[in-house]
């Protein structure tokens, strides 16, 4: 017996994954900039709509012209999403006021933000959140400093389930999780040295510290990010210190900008890597559905095997998905100076993947980021389970590439709607791997075990894999295809599970 997974799952994964990161920030943090208008009008809030409406549009105007001008000048083309999420954010950080100093102040830290992603870069990668970077540069020069009048109770009503789904989305949960925990830890502790109630510091913190709103849209900004989840979390937990302990140095007092300053530098010594320019070399035809460019990097690409790339195609008038998308790779590690990924060409289909599909060799764009943590076991004798469905396939043949010839115990399960959707099939069978493979019809391929169609079902992989209990379990695939076999296997007894949901599948 088999399963299927729905056609259009409507899982949560699948909702947020219909618009880009990027994209989604915005929509949230307008909805947030929304519902501090309602609480101005109610009266809830001490500053007047006229006073957040002139700093509203003095932050996105800064950030926006600022972005126009610095794309002139260094012939980028400027992201319109990412000038907006730097201007909203600003929003929420200084006094809102309508005299010309308050914000001509607004205005220099959303120039000073937009410009240190130019300035203080690395292979056109900033280096420190462009937010913190303006809001500390300003403080730095006297002219005013970040309040982040954000952190009030009536606004954590629209906060935090905009971070909760910011932080889902991007699957940042528990590094969120770590800052947060840190930091109330700690600021309990000063709290009651101090004599105060559990009770009292508890409203304290999370009334008016802004925890929440930066670990959902500050410290989980995706470009100051390390690639690996234990280098973000201790990263986190940095953070979460400075972020509650009432350091200073000299003049230079502990703010939150300023924790989240020293956390990104933190992560760009772990591991931060800059931007590669990618230079194409062919696309090939993986299925009738399903395509695999291959690049020469302008410098040697550090990865592991399972690990992603973000790449970046400006173009003209992009859809709500953007112009950054990510895509397993599927070369092998020990292969650094070519990249490939691999992909599913969709009817319709994206602005992005018709510009990249579009593309010839000798075509140049640009990886912005090389991250992931869907990692093989260190250990070489623990036993796998591979489950993929359709072009989930991409992040198995990077890792299969890389330990071919190891003494490795693997097992594939590979799904796929029709014979003729079984991407990489001929490497495969040269692969050291048992394959079960789930397709309607048998593919008849010697040493292949067809199951039928859809993914198997919980008796199905107790049968199959009595041993899965004892297997490091990794599935990819489309969101509703990974919860349909994350399920199979925990019924059938599977505990160890990394999954790779492609968003925006």
């Amino acid at each position: 017996m088999s399963v299927s997974a729905p056609a259009a799952p409507r899982t949560l994964n699948t909702v947020l994954g219909r618009r880009t990161m990027y994209r989604l920030t915005v929509w949230l943090l307008l909805a947030c900039v929304a519902w501090s208008f309602v609480l101005s009008f109610a009266g809830v809030l001490f500053y007047t709509p006229a006073e957040l409406g002139a700093t509203l549009l003095t932050a996105v105007a800064s950030t926006l012209v600022t972005s126009r001008v610095a794309g002139l000048l260094l012939r980028t083309r400027p992201q319109t999403d990412s000038s907006l999420i730097t201007g909203l954010l600003l929003y929420f950080l200084f006094w809102p006021g309508t005299e010309g100093m308050q914000l001509g102040t607004v205005a220099l830290a959303g120039a000073v933000a937009t410009a240190s992603k130019y300035v203080l870069a690395v292979r056109r990668r900033h280096i420190f959140n462009p937010v913190a970077v303006g809001a500390f540069v300003v403080a730095a020069t006297g002219l005013g400093g970040a309040v982040w009048w954000v952190a009030t109770p009536w606004m954590l009503v629209a906060v935090l389930p905009a971070s909760l789904l910011i932080l889902y989305r991007n699957r940042l949960l528990p590094m969120a999780g770590v800052f947060a925990l840190t930091a109330v830890v700690v600021l309990l502790f000063r709290f009651a040295a101090n004599g105060e109630s559990l009770p009292d510091a508890l409203v304290t913190v999370t009334g008016s510290y802004p925890l929440v709103f930066l670990a959902g849209f500050m410290l989980t900004e995706p470009l100051t990010l390390p690639p690996l989840r234990v280098q973000r979390l201790m990263e986190a937990a940095v953070v979460g210190v400075l972020f509650a302990v009432p350091l200073s140095l000299g003049p230079v007092l502990m703010s939150p900008e300023l924790a989240l300053l020293v956390g990104n530098a933190l992560a760009f010594v772990l591991g931060q890597r800059g931007a590669v320019r990618l230079r194409l070399l062919e696309t090939r035809e993986l299925t009738p559905t399903a395509r695999e460019l291959v690049f020469r990097p302008s410098r040697p690409v550090r990865f592991r095997a399972g690990q992603y790339l973000e790449l970046a195609v400006p173009h003209f008038e992009p859809d709500s998905r953007g112009t950054r998308r990510i895509f397993s790779i599927t070369t092998a590690p020990s292969e650094p100076d070519t990249a490939a990924v691999g992909l599913r060409v969709a009817d319709p289909s994206s602005s992005f993947k018709r510009t990249l599909l579009k593309m010839r060799p000798g075509a140049e764009l640009t990886a912005t980021t090389v991250a992931g943590d869907f990692l093989l076991p260190r250990d070489r004798s623990k036993p796998v389970l591979m489950i993929a469905s359709g072009i989930g396939i991409t992040p198995f043949i990077s890792q299969l590439r890389q330990v071919c010839g190891e003494d490795r115990d693997i097992v594939l399960v590979y799904a796929a709607s029709s014979v003729e959707e079984l991407a990489y099939a001929g490497e495969l069978q040269s692969l050291d791997v048992r394959v079960l493979v789930c397709t309607p019809s048998d593919p008849g391929i010697p040493g292949w075990t067809w199951m039928g169609p859809g993914l198997p079902d919980e008796a199905v992989l107790s049968r199959e894999i009595p041993d899965i209990s004892n297997r490091a379990v990794y599935v990819s695939g489309s969101p509703g295809a990974v919860a349909a076999a994350r399920k199979a296997v925990r019924g059938a007894g599977g505990r160890r599970i990394r999954t790779d949901p492609f968003l925006g599948y």
